[in-house]
């Protein structure tokens, strides 16, 4: 798969990751702070106080009005973007794969990032926390990113608790953290969350599945095997029997979207036959996360 193939690109050239909470960057980039600080572009003037930087004082202001001002400027300030990508077996499944998917949002995600100048990692659950990431920063990087997200493999064994809380250990800082996950845990998505919320980072989690486990077609007797577990099942598919499994899913979903909600996170439905493109410029564009 091509993961920023060119009409990609150029959709995303004019856009920018937007946080919903407010984050001091490590280096300067191109978005606009609200705190005030030094850069070129004037925000206002405040009264002096003895212990100012002399040299911001506004010496036509004083030679008016006898009074000393300081002149105060909007600072940029870079945002650091996180992308957590789950790399489970059960991720290795569709066409395009969710993982595949799941990648090349990353990818796309990174970019806009990148020409904004905001640090950017991307990340698999599988990493010990022991393990170093490379930080992107800059459209230079670009290729390097693609590289680095290319090396990606499913069949991960992590856990989703064990791969978000080796994760939080890796990464202190604040900023944007969005996780790809289909969200199949036997343990349950939730103990992995709770991870992310002690973090204080803006958390967008999009849960990813395919169009066939949304409306399987399947019929007859089966005999499922977990791809993770190996744990065996044998089904005799039947109307009653994808009625019950449909109301599953949709109580699930709706679970996750819950738990996300009253917790101050985002979440989002992905399926993995919706373009790229048309999530990011849509629904993500809707959710806040680009603009």
């Amino acid at each position: 798969m091509d993961l920023l193939p060119p009409e990609l690109l150029a959709r995303l050239e004019k856009m920018e990751l937007i946080s919903r909470k407010i984050f001091r960057g490590r280096m300067k980039g191109e978005r606009r702070s609200r705190r005030k600080g030094q850069s070129v572009e004037f925000a206002d003037f405040r009264s002096y106080v003895p212990g100012d930087d002399l040299r911001f004082i506004d010496w036509n202001t004083y030679a008016r009005l006898d009074k000393l001002f300081l002149k105060m400027f909007f600072e940029e300030e870079d945002l650091h973007f996180y992308a957590l990508l789950d790399g489970s077996l059960s991720m290795d499944y569709g066409d395009p794969t969710k993982f595949e998917y799941a990648k090349q949002l990353a990818a796309a995600l990174g970019f806009v990032g990148l020409i904004r100048g905001d640090r950017v990692k991307i990340e698999t659950l599988g990493q010990s926390h022991k393990a170093a990431s490379p930080v992107f920063r800059g459209r230079h990087s670009m290729w390097r990113m693609i590289e680095h997200i290319d090396g990606f493999a499913s069949g991960e064994p992590t856990t989703l608790a064990e791969g978000v809380k080796n994760f939080c250990l890796r990464n202190s800082g604040k900023g944007i953290v969005v996780v790809m996950s289909d969200l199949m845990d036997k343990a349950g998505f939730q103990p992995a969350l709770r991870y992310l919320l002690a973090q204080e980072m803006d958390v967008y989690v999009i849960h990813i599945l395919s169009a066939e486990e949304i409306d399987p077609d399947i019929k007859g007797d089966l005999r499922l095997v977990d791809c993770e577990d190996q744990d065996v099942a044998e089904i005799t598919v039947s109307v009653p029997l994808l009625s019950r499994y449909q109301k599953t899913l949709a109580a699930f979903i709706e679970t996750a979207r819950d738990y996300c909600t009253r917790r101050g996170m985002v979440y989002l439905l992905a399926k993995n036959e919706v373009p790229v493109d048309e999530l990011i410029t849509g629904y993500l564009a809707k959710r806040g996360l680009v603009r």
